[in-house]
């Protein structure tokens, strides 16, 4: 395995860790409650975090096995996704994250060396190269476990994570969530 997606797969492993510790300080009646995105709960950023991870999964199958498959069936598919799973209990929440997470590690370690630069994208995303796939896997799981508003912050992101060269729209997309807790 290259050195970077080992570094990257390890971070990603931290990252579920640490997004898991804090879903598992929340109860039920919780996990209802708003998150820090608009009209989003927190059970929507748990589902959303889920059904990412097996957008990210698809795309790395999809140039694994050099066969078709879309990170989501449509935005109204995955929206109606999200909908439909942030009113899950906690437990059913956490086992969805763990789940899913399995199946994205697995893709990643088994996709060939020779497709990582093939071109992928995400709905209405531009074309981007496959190993971005793992670095946006990432990005996704520091962003919303802030997101979460479980008392993660990006004062909480690892060194590891904060240095990193991130292409548009996740750079703005990390910028946003420090100028939520700026202090001025």
């Amino acid at each position: 395995m290259e050195s970077w997606l080992k570094d990257l797969l390890t971070q990603i492993d931290e990252a579920t860790a640490k997004l898991i510790a804090s879903a598992d300080g929340l109860t039920d009646k919780q996990v209802s409650e708003p998150s820090l995105l608009s009209g989003w709960s927190r059970g929507h950023v748990l589902t959303h975090i889920a059904r990412a991870a097996e957008a990210h999964r698809n795309l790395l199958e999809a140039v694994g096995t050099g066969t078709d498959i879309p990170a989501y069936a449509s935005q109204e598919a995955r929206d109606t996704s999200i909908e439909n799973g942030a009113s899950r209990p906690l437990a059913e929440q956490v086992a969805d994250i763990e789940r899913t997470a399995a199946a994205f590690r697995a893709a990643a370690v088994t996709t060939p060396d020779d497709a990582w630069t093939t071109s992928v994208t995400i709905l209405h995303l531009e074309p981007f190269p496959a190993s971005q796939v793992v670095l946006r896997k990432l990005v996704e799981l520091e962003l919303h476990h802030v997101d979460l508003n479980a008392g993660y912050r990006p004062a909480d992101w690892p060194v590891t994570f904060k240095p990193l060269e991130l292409p548009e729209p996740m750079r703005s997309q990390a910028t946003d969530r420090m100028s939520w807790f700026a202090t001025k």
